[in-house]
């Protein structure tokens, strides 16, 4: 596996389209809309989050790439004293080979004393992968919980 990531370009809008619908797969099976009217709500939805996060965040947008093909997106906000993960999302057939774990794993070395942070559905089946990377829950606000990863402090000698 030969994971690395590179910005996103105005040409992988048709990709990133296609990795939101991937978040939202399970979702769109329940409704008894047309393709067409699901294809409709997904491209809505889409616009309206990419453009929510390019308005209000000054951050890093990637594609995740393994062995030079796109297998996802990944959106880091980085300020003084946290790294915030406003999404990571690989498509569904590139899951559980540990890119996230892998790309997460270097952004927590990176972080240093900054805290790493994000926010998740109390149902999203990557509680897991941040759980058993040592993220803890530290906000609720309905389904969504921010997760908090933060380096244990050295151990301090305290002098009398």
């Amino acid at each position: 596996m030969s994971i690395a990531l590179r910005d996103v370009t105005p040409e992988d809008e048709p990709f990133l389209r296609d990795v939101y619908a991937s978040t939202r797969a399970a979702e769109m099976e329940m409704v008894p809309w047309s393709e067409e009217q699901k294809a409709a709500f997904l491209k809505f939805q889409f616009e309206a989050q990419d453009s929510h996060y390019r308005s209000q965040f000054a951050a890093d947008f990637q594609i995740i790439m393994n062995a030079g093909a796109p297998v996802g997106r990944f959106y880091l906000l980085r300020k003084a004293d946290e790294i915030r993960i406003l999404d990571i999302t690989i498509l569904p057939e590139w899951r559980s080979q540990g890119i996230g774990t892998s790309l997460i794993g270097q952004l927590l070395d990176e972080a240093g004393e900054r805290a790493v942070t994000i926010w998740v559905e109390n149902f999203n089946p990557s509680q897991s992968l941040f759980r058993r990377l040592g993220f803890a829950v530290v906000q609720e606000e309905g389904f969504n919980q921010l997760l908090e990863f933060r380096a244990l402090a050295e151990d301090c000698a305290i002098e009398s």
